[in-house]
């Protein structure tokens, strides 16, 4: 099966089922000489981990890294990393009961017909269990980034019906964490997390925006034509299970201005008035905070009986039990981080043969 792997320069090859011995990934085209902080990969991974935001999957999953190569006494030796993570805590037993039907708007379908099988436990390597390895990969490229001053910031920005205002400044991160569902808008945490609790009693779910800004990303990333910043960017967002859509900058609302309005305007420090272009323009990015909408589908799995077609297309009544997400909105905040520096750390490396 192809497709398992992101980056030209700055690769992340993921590999392993959701309830498979392990999902794990290998990085290759890291620089030899990188100081790995251990403890900061550990932070990332517990970030994304079950049981710290609302309304999220009873598997607990200890998320232990184990590096097999390419890093020696904590310092990067330039060949290929190679790392896996141990799961602890599988049933595949709790999807037998499904394995004649097709759950509504899961991969089961499409996945059969393209390969003519599927791994129905926890949904494989469809399921989001394996973007903890993108996690993992996605920690070391923040530490590779950390020494252009690169840092990353997210936060909930909507759930459901409830949206935050947009926000001129980027929020604290202090702000951003004190919230069980990473809205820095206090009110909106509020309902937001209510709203959550009253669906998992509903049996139901629901999806939601995350906004990422990226802040001090060196000027000139980004390779016309076809692998535009915003394009390598738009690919790994919309490559995160559950994902449905992505904006960069002004995005669909910059569709109802004028160009009067929306030009961004230089500065005598070639800075720009406005961030309409949200830090990239002609696919390379300016020196401006780069910063992206990333919207989420609701959880599939819902404990709501509901209509499907078993494998011999007879209509049945479905009833999904198991344990599942009831919205992952919250803990994908390190994902999307990940995403975007895999993506950055692969064009910093790009960009180093731009010119002489």
């Amino acid at each position: 099966m192809r497709g398992n792997t992101i980056g030209k320069s700055f690769m992340l090859t993921t590999w392993g089922e959701s309830h498979g011995l392990a999902v794990g990934g290998v990085i290759e085209g890291c620089p030899a000489g990188l100081c790995i902080d251990f403890e900061f990969i550990t932070h990332e991974l517990n970030r994304r981990k079950t049981g710290c935001t609302p309304g999220t999957t009873e598997r607990i999953e200890d998320d232990k890294i184990e590096i097999l190569s390419g890093i020696s006494n904590n310092i990067t030796t330039g060949t290929p990393i190679f790392f896996k993570i141990e799961n602890q805590n599988t049933k595949p037993d709790d999807y037998k009961n499904l394995s004649e039907v097709y759950r509504p708007s899961h991969a089961d379908f499409t996945w059969e017909q393209k390969f003519g099988e599927f791994n129905l436990s926890g949904g494989g390597r469809a399921s989001a269990r394996e973007t903890v390895a993108r996690v993992a990969g996605g920690a070391i490229a923040k530490l590779l980034l950390q020494a252009y001053g690169v840092t990353f910031r997210s936060w909930v920005s909507a759930i459901g019906p409830f949206i935050i205002k947009p926000i001129e400044t980027i929020p604290e991160l202090s702000l951003i964490n004190s919230s069980s569902v990473k809205c820095p808008d206090k009110t909106l945490s509020s309902e937001m997390e209510t709203y959550i609790q009253q669906l998992k009693t509903d049996g139901d779910t629901c999806g939601g925006i995350i906004t990422c800004c990226i802040l001090n990303a060196p000027i000139g990333l980004g390779e016309p034509v076809f692998d535009k910043l915003e394009a390598d960017l738009a690919k790994a967002m919309l490559s995160i299970p559950s994902v449905k859509g992505f904006e960069t900058g002004s995005g669909f609302e910059g569709a109802k201005a004028k160009g009067s309005e929306h030009n961004d305007i230089f500065l005598s420090d070639f800075t720009t008035r406005t961030n309409h272009s949200g830090g990239i323009q002609g696919g390379i990015s300016n020196g401006m905070p780069i910063n992206f909408n990333v919207a989420f589908k609701p959880v599939s799995s819902i404990k709501i009986p509901q209509k499907t077609a078993n494998k011999h297309g007879k209509i049945t009544e479905l009833k999904i039990e198991g344990r599942h997400d009831v919205c992952v909105v919250p803990r994908a905040l390190p994902i999307v981080e990940a995403m975007a520096a895999l993506v950055l750390a692969d064009h910093v490396l790009r960009n180093k043969t731009s010119r002489i």
